[in-house]
C-alpha cells in the first residue's frame, strides 16, 4: 500500500505554546511529536487522554504549584503512520473482525500476533526523527536535575507510557488496559519502547475492554508519551526515600466526595497499581485542608514487601526495572509525612476543581503521583476522570444494602480477611488461580482467589461472584475492576490462596465495614436498594447511630442525594474504636510496666510500633476513627459518647485486668462518667481527651460534639466538665458543645439543672428502661419484663423533654439513641408526637422510619 509520506514538521520544544485553538490548527498535520506544554486538554483526538491531560496541567497548573514531570507526546497520526507504512493496518484490523473475544484461546493467539508485528516493525523515518529530535531536547541540561536522570551522555531516562484517544474519558478509563515501560534511556531503548507501546493497543485485555465498552477497534488509536522519570526508586534520599502511587478525590469505596485517598509504598509506582504490595494509606478531608487545617483523618500502614526499582537501560521492560525486598524497618513505617499528605491533597484538590470547571460539573479525579528520592520532590505524573462512582451517581444509582443473615448458633469466623471493596456479598466455588495457566479451569460464577490480579485477566473476572487476593490495597488493578463490574472484593489477605481450599463454596462479604471477610460455606444473605432521592423528610430530623467508621462514608453519601434525610450522627460511640482499632486498655498504654504478663507487653508495644509512643498510638487511632465519621458528615453534628465499658469489658481489653476491679454487678459500677475524674482512670481520659482536641483543633473538624455517658449526679457533671476543661476541651470555647446522655432517673428528675450544664440530652432508651423497671437488661429471664414503651418508661422520656424545653433559653435540645425508636415505628411515632428534636437510629431502619414519620401524626 502506498502513501505519500508526510513533511517533517521543525521541533521546537522551548517555544511558548500559542492560545488553544481547534486542534488541528495547533499541532498541524505532518506532526508526529509535540511537547506536553503545547498540548490541552481539547487535544485528546490527537495525543490521547492521559497526554492531553499532562500537557493540560502544565499549561494551566504549574503556575498555581502543582509540579509535572516533562515530556512529549507522539500523536495518534504517528501510531496510524507507523501501521500504514508497515503495511499491516488492514490487515490487523481485519483480525479482529470476526474476533469472539470469549473465546480465550482465539484472542490471545490473535493479540499476539498483531502486537508482534507492529512492534517488529520499523518506524517510519520521519517518526523516528521527531521523536529523537524531541527526546535530545528533553535529556539537554537534565544530567543531575528534579524528577529524571541521565545515564549515558544526554539521554535522560524516561516513562513511556499509552494514551489511547479514547482513554481517560468521564465514562471509561481504559486504566492499564495498554503497557508502560519504565526507566527506557538511549535512542535505541526509546525506540523499541514506542513501538511496543503501540502495540500494547491491542493486548487482550485491551480488546476486550473495547469490545465491553462498545468502541470500535478502528475508531481507537493510540499515543505514546514519553515523560521523564521521577526517581521514586531510590532509598534514603532527600524526606525519607523515593515513593510512589495513586490519589483518589473522592472515597474510592463509597464514591463520598468530601476526602481525597492516597495510596503509596516504596519504589515505582507500578507496585500499587498492578496490586504487588498492601500500600500505605492516607485520607485527607478537602473542607478542612482547604481551611489549612492538617486534617489526614487517617492512615493506614501497609506492609510494602517488595519495591520496584532501576535495573539498568534495556530495551525490554523486564531488565529495565526489577522487584526487590523492602528491608523490614521501612516496611514499618509511612512513605508519606502528613505534609507530603497534605501537598499531595491540595494539588488534587487544585487538579480536581480545574477539570470541574473546565466541563461545567463535578469532575472526581483518579491521579497518579511519586516522590523524588534524591531531591524530595513531589509530583504528579497522571490525571484522569475518575469513572466508576461518578458514572454511578450520574445515573442515580441505588443506595444499595447488603446484610448477612444471622443465623448458625454462634458468632462466624472468617477463613482470612483484608480491605473490602465494594459494599456487596457474593457467594460461589472458591477457584485458586496461581497464574494464566490456570485461568481455563475458571467458570462462570466462581469466586476468583489469587495472589493479585492481573490486566490480561479481565475477560475472566467478568465471570467472577466475587475476587480475593493475596496482596494488594484499595486501588490495585483488582479493586478498580471488582468495583467497574459491581464485584465484591476482599484484597490483601496475605494468606487467601493458603487458606482457602479450590473447590470449597465460600461467602465473600464486604457490607461489614472496614474489613472485607471470607467465610466458609453459602450464608444467606439480604438486598436492599433504595434510591436516596426519594426517602422523605422526616417532621423530625433523623440521625444515625453509627461504631463502625469504614461505613461512614457510605452512609454519609445519603447526604449528597438523599434530600436531607439524614441530619447527623446521633451516637458514635468511642468503645467500638477502643476495642476494634486499638485493642489495649487506655491505661496499659500509660503504665506498660503495670502489665505482669511479658507476652502481653510485646503485643503492646507490637501494636503501636508504627507510632512514636505508646500513647500517640491511643490517640491517633481513636482521633482517625472520630475524624473519619466527623468527615463523612461534615459539616452536620457528629454526637461523639465518651467511652462507656463495664469493668469486665475493660478487663477483656490487652493489659486491661491489671487495672479493673472485680464487680458482682459492673451494669451499675464503675462506668461512665465516674471514671474520668477518677484517680485509677484520669490519665486514661486524658487520652480520649487529647484525641477529640486533635479532631477538633488540629483537623479541623468542629461539628464534632462530645457527649457524656451515664452521669449520676450533678456534681460529677461538673466534675467531668472540669477534668475536660484541663485537657483543653472547655465547653463554649471555639463552639465546644458537650451534651449528656439522660438514662438514670436522676437525669429525668433534674433534668432543668442538667439542662444548665450541658448543651443538650440525649435519652439512652436501654439504660433508662432498665433502671426506671429494675430489670437488668442482660438477664434472659426477664426479657419478657424489659421494654422500652413500658407507661413508666414514657413517662419519664416526656418529663425530660417538658422539662428540658421549659428551662433553656433557648430550649434544650433533647434527642434519643436508643434502640426502640429503630425496633419500633409505633414508639418513633410517639417521640415525633412528645416533640422530640431529633430521633438517632441504626442505618437499616433510617427508611422505614422516614416513611413513617413523614405519613402525618402516629397514633
Amino acid at each position: 500500500m502506498s502513501q505519500t509520506t508526510p513533511r517533517a514538521a521543525a521541533i521546537n520544544l522551548t517555544t511558548p505554546a500559542p492560545d488553544h485553538t481547534a486542534t488541528g490548527d495547533r499541532i498541524g498535520a505532518g506532526r508526529f511529536v509535540v511537547a506536553f506544554r503545547e498540548v490541552a486538554i481539547a487535544d485528546v483526538p490527537t495525543v490521547g487522554g492521559k497526554n492531553a491531560s499532562l500537557g493540560e496541567m502544565i499549561r494551566e497548573l504549574t503556575p498555581l504549584g502543582v509540579k509535572v514531570p516533562d515530556g512529549f507526546a507522539v500523536t495518534a497520526d504517528a501510531f496510524r503512520w507507523h501501521l500504514r507504512q508497515a503495511g499491516i493496518e488492514e490487515w490487523v484490523y481485519a483480525q479482529l473482525d470476526d474476533l469472539d473475544v470469549a473465546d480465550t484461546r482465539a484472542l490471545a493467539e490473535t493479540a499476539a500476533r498483531i502486537r508482534e508485528r507492529i512492534a517488529a516493525a520499523p518506524l517510519p523515518t520521519v517518526v523516528r526523527e521527531q521523536v529523537m529530535a524531541a527526546y535530545a531536547e528533553l535529556s539537554r541540561g537534565m544530567d543531575g536535575a528534579s524528577g529524571g536522570g541521565t545515564g549515558e551522555t544526554g539521554s535522560v531516562d524516561v516513562a513511556v507510557r499509552s494514551s489511547a484517544t479514547a482513554e481517560d474519558l468521564p465514562t471509561a478509563s481504559f486504566a492499564g488496559q495498554q503497557e508502560t515501560y519504565l526507566n527506557i534511556r538511549g535512542v535505541e531503548a526509546l525506540d523499541a519502547a514506542v513501538r511496543a507501546c503501540m502495540a500494547s493497543l491491542f493486548t487482550d485485555r485491551a480488546i476486550v475492554y473495547r469490545v465491553h465498552n462498545g468502541f470500535q477497534h478502528r475508531a481507537v488509536a493510540l499515543s505514546v508519551g514519553v515523560q521523564r522519570m521521577v526517581r521514586s526508586d531510590v532509598a534514603h534520599g532527600v524526606g525519607g526515600g523515593g515513593c510512589a502511587g495513586t490519589m483518589f478525590t473522592l472515597d474510592t469505596e463509597s464514591g463520598h466526595r468530601g476526602v481525597v485517598v492516597i495510596d503509596g509504598a516504596w519504589g515505582l509506582g507500578e507496585t500499587v497499581v498492578q496490586g504487588r504490595v498492601n500500600p500505605d494509606e492516607f485520607w485527607v478531608h478537602k473542607a478542612t485542608a482547604k481551611a489549612g487545617k492538617r486534617s489526614v483523618i487517617r492512615k493506614d500502614l501497609g506492609d510494602k514487601a517488595v519495591k520496584l526499582v532501576y535495573a539498568g537501560a534495556g530495551l525490554v521492560a523486564a531488565r529495565s526495572v526489577k522487584e526487590v525486598p523492602v528491608p523490614a524497618a521501612d516496611r514499618r513505617r509511612f512513605v508519606l509525612s502528613d505534609d507530603d499528605a497534605l501537598t499531595l491533597a491540595r494539588w488534587a484538590m487544585i487538579v480536581e476543581e480545574h477539570y470541574s470547571k473546565r466541563s461545567g460539573t463535578d469532575v472526581p479525579m483518579d491521579l497518579e503521583w511519586a516522590k523524588d528520592g534524591r531531591t524530595g520532590e513531589l509530583f504528579i505524573v497522571q490525571a484522569r476522570p475518575e469513572t466508576v462512582h461518578s458514572q454511578r451517581w450520574a445515573k442515580g444509582t441505588m443506595f444499595e444494602t447488603f446484610r448477612l443473615k444471622p443465623g448458625g448458633g454462634g458468632k462466624r469466623t472468617p477463613i482470612v480477611t483484608g480491605k473490602a471493596v465494594g459494599a456487596r456479598v457474593g457467594t460461589g466455588i472458591a477457584r485458586v488461580v496461581r497464574s494464566i495457566d490456570d485461568l481455563h479451569h475458571f467458570k462462570d460464577g466462581e469466586v476468583l482467589i489469587a495472589e493479585m490480579t492481573d490486566p490480561d485477566w479481565e475477560p475472566v473476572l467478568r465471570k467472577a461472584a466475587a475476587v480475593v487476593t493475596d496482596r494488594g490495597g484499595r486501588t490495585c488493578h483488582a479493586a478498580i475492576v471488582s468495583r467497574e463490574m459491581g464485584l465484591p472484593c476482599v484484597v490483601g489477605t496475605g494468606s487467601g490462596t493458603e487458606a482457602i481450599r479450590d473447590g470449597q463454596t465460600v461467602t465473600v462479604s464486604c457490607a461489614e465495614g472496614d474489613a472485607g471477610k471470607v467465610y466458609d460455606g453459602a450464608i444467606p444473605f439480604e438486598h436492599e436498594a433504595i434510591d436516596p432521592a426519594t426517602l422523605p423528610v422526616s417532621r423530625v430530623p433523623l440521625m444515625l447511630n453509627l461504631a463502625d467508621p469504614g461505613n461512614a462514608f457510605r452512609l454519609g453519601c445519603l447526604l449528597e442525594k438523599g434530600g436531607g434525610a439524614v441530619a447527623g450522627v446521633g451516637l458514635m460511640r468511642i468503645e467500638f474504636l477502643v476495642s476494634n482499632w486499638i485493642g489495649v486498655h487506655p491505661m496499659a498504654l500509660v503504665h506498660p510496666d503495670r502489665v505482669a504478663d511479658p507476652e502481653v507487653r510485646a503485643e503492646i508495644r507490637r501494636r503501636a510500633a508504627s507510632h512514636s509512643s505508646l500513647t500517640e498510638f491511643f490517640v491517633s487511632r481513636l482521633a482517625e476513627g472520630v475524624a473519619q465519621i466527623g468527615a463523612a458528615f461534615y459539616p452536620r453534628p457528629v454526637i461523639v459518647r465518651f467511652s462507656d465499658f463495664k469493668t469486665n469489658e475493660y478487663a477483656g481489653l490487652l493489659g486491661g485486668a491489671a487495672f479493673e476491679p472485680k464487680e458482682e454487678n459492673p451494669m451499675i459500677g464503675w462506668r461512665g462518667a465516674s471514671r474520668y475524674y477518677d484517680e485509677r482512670y484520669r490519665e486514661g481520659f486524658a487520652l480520649e481527651c487529647a484525641a477529640i482536641r486533635r479532631v477538633r483543633e488540629d483537623m479541623g473538624l468542629t461539628n464534632v460534639i462530645v457527649m457524656i455517658p451515664f452521669c449520676r449526679t450533678l456534681s460529677e457533671g461538673r466534675a467531668v466538665l472540669a477534668e475536660m476543661a484541663k485537657h483543653g476541651l472547655e465547653r463554649g470555647k471555639n463552639g465546644m458543645q458537650v451534651y449528656v446522655m439522660c438514662e438514670i432517673p436522676n437525669n429525668v428528675v433534674l433534668a432543668s439543672e442538667f439542662g444548665e450544664l450541658f448543651d443538650g440530652f440525649s435519652i439512652g432508651s436501654n439504660d433508662l428502661t432498665q433502671l426506671t423497671l429494675g430489670v437488668d437488661r442482660d438477664s434472659e429471664d426477664l426479657t419478657h419484663l424489659f421494654d422500652e414503651r413500658d407507661p413508666g418508661v414514657k413517662a419519664m422520656i416526656e418529663m425530660v423533654v417538658a422539662k428540658a424545653h421549659a428551662a433553656g433559653r433557648p430550649p434544650t435540645k433533647v434527642g434519643i439513641c436508643g434502640e426502640a425508636p429503630s425496633n419500633y415505628s409505633d414508639f418513633a411515632a410517639w417521640l415525633a408526637e412528645i416533640g422530640i428534636d431529633s430521633i438517632s437510629l441504626n442505618p437499616d431502619a433510617l427508611p422505614g422510619v422516614a416513611r413513617t414519620l413523614a405519613a402525618g401524626p402516629g397514633r
